[in-house]
């Protein structure tokens, strides 16, 4: 990334879109150049409806979770015992909360049918009778009734969002031995996926799939710097970030300009915002050119108060000695280091506010005559940003073949539905509080409300702690579909114009 004094490593992609297996995220999607939309009054595009009919499932029984269950923040099944897998549960939900409607609208960018939507590809994760996954890739659907047909009758665990292509993606074997470049990606969104994971080497409260609101701080804390930086700097607009079911995020930047850019230009970006490196084993994991880019000291200010009391008060990242070392090694001066640590040492179950506290008193004290404040001062710097900066997944945001799990989708093994994160609320959204499948079942079944006006009964998904999502989501796709009418915007697309790095 141009703010680090390392060079960047280079992982190159297969040319096939990819699956994260091992985490939450797996790959991101888009929409594009699709037909000329006609003229429609945006206003009226939200207006309630019937519940769609429901449709026969050929789906056999016998679905089973494709993912193991984690501990009792999210359980896997309710009182009763039935799995968030579970084909009836499923099949409940698809026909009656999932917002096949405005997902349609979100990636076809208007409500008259173009390819931007009928050449995106889904991929579904189904089970057999035997229980075996199958996932199937490359499917393509025309409209958003066909989309729910097919998803309703497959009933998939989970399904992902792929690129938009340049032809059907159902029609891809046509082009198999003919010229490669006709079957392409040619847009998507640009996407990034943050994995609590990944935190697991700084997070004392919970570790692997475990997460609590304290350590989900830290997703707050890159939700905040990666959204400013991506409307700041980058002068996005229309971002939207989802919770991946169980411990981590996704963004979907989902703007004209950002769905068109190459995989050169997705690199830059990625590399860009790219500042904490290397696994749970490795030493330093910042270092950075000074002075500081302005984003980084944006980034610094941002995430100071989040330092002292999500990092330093609540998880005491340096209470054990071997973590204390740690905090040692990234620090300039060896004279300072063994006065903190004789300090230390004769003071166990010294909490990690008093340590850091203990750095700079030391320090004045002339406890190292040769001391440089600078380099002090920097280091100081890097291991706030170590413990705070988003860690990202760099690689889903690199590649337009990258593939990402749908908005509103059920997480398997924890039954808690990936629901839209409204940043206006950021601070106060809780993963432990989303609902789960088998919640929202129970809602519908006690709701007990009357008819809205005129006496139209309101939707399923009205009737349940679903509703403030979907309205979220809703909001953001009339947002969207308004800038794609916009003349200006739409001058944009023709002109081909993007980012220039």
């Amino acid at each position: 990334m141009p703010h680090s004094t390392s060079p960047e490593s280079t992982a190159n992609m297969a040319d096939t879109p990819t699956l994260s297996g091992d985490r939450d995220g797996d790959v991101t999607m888009a929409g594009t150049d699709g037909d000329e939309k006609k003229d429609v009054k945006l206003e009226d595009l939200f207006a309630d409806v019937d519940s769609d009919e429901e449709f026969p499932s050929s789906r056999p029984d016998g679905v089973k979770p494709s993912s193991p269950p984690i501990p009792p923040s999210s359980p896997m099944e309710d009182g009763n015992g039935i799995s968030s897998s579970d084909p009836q549960l499923m099949r409940m939900f698809y026909q009656r909360l999932f917002p096949f409607r405005y997902l349609f609208q979100w990636l076809n960018h208007g409500v008259t049918p173009t390819n931007d939507f009928a050449h995106r590809e889904f991929a579904l994760t189904i089970n057999d009778a035997t229980g075996n996954e199958i996932y199937l890739r490359y499917q393509s659907y025309p409209t958003s009734d066909l989309i729910r047909k097919d998803i309703v009758s497959r009933l998939p665990t989970r399904f992902e969002i792929g690129p938009v292509y340049s032809t059907n993606p159902r029609d891809r074997k046509q082009f198999q031995f003919k010229n490669q470049s006709t079957f392409k990606p040619i847009a998507k969104e640009l996407c990034f996926d943050i994995d609590l994971t990944d935190y697991d080497d700084i997070r004392t409260c919970c570790d692997k799939a475990n997460i609590c609101i304290k350590c989900w701080q830290f997703m707050t804390m890159a939700i905040k710097v990666i959204d400013t930086a991506l409307r700041d700097d980058f002068g996005f607009k229309h971002i939207m970030w989802v919770y991946s079911g169980r411990r981590g995020a996704h963004a979907w930047v989902c703007d004209k300009k950002a769905r068109v850019m190459d995989d050169q230009k997705r690199r830059a970006i990625a590399g860009y915002l790219e500042v904490v490196r290397g696994g749970a084993q490795s030493g330093k994991k910042v270092n950075l050119w000074r002075p500081l880019h302005p984003h980084l000291s944006r980034s610094l200010k941002l995430l100071g108060p989040h330092f002292q009391d999500d990092v330093l008060d609540m998880q005491d990242p340096w209470a054990e000695s071997g973590r204390a070392e740690h905090l040692l090694s990234l620090l300039p001066d060896r004279t300072l280091n063994e006065s903190l640590r004789k300090k230390w040492d004769s003071s166990p179950g010294r909490p990690s506010t008093s340590k850091w506290a203990d750095i700079d008193t030391l320090a004045k004290s002339g406890a190292s005559k040769g001391l440089n404040t600078q380099a002090l001062l920097e280091a100081k710097q890097d291991i706030v940003l170590e413990y705070t900066y988003p860690r990202l997944d760099i690689e889903v945001s690199k590649k337009l073949n990258h593939l990402l799990k749908s908005p509103f989708v059920v997480h398997p093994g924890t039954g808690r539905v990936c629901v839209p994160i409204d940043t206006n609320k950021l601070d106060e959204f809780d993963p432990m509080a989303v609902p789960t499948v088998q919640e929202l079942r129970a809602e519908i079944d006690s709701w007990t409300g009357e008819n809205g006006d005129g006496g139209k009964a309101p939707e399923d998904w009205e009737k349940t702690s679903l509703k403030p999502y979907i309205e979220h989501f809703r909001s953001f796709v009339l947002a969207l579909m308004r800038d794609e009418r916009d003349p200006k915007v739409k001058r944009e697309k023709e002109e081909n114009e993007g980012l220039d790095f």
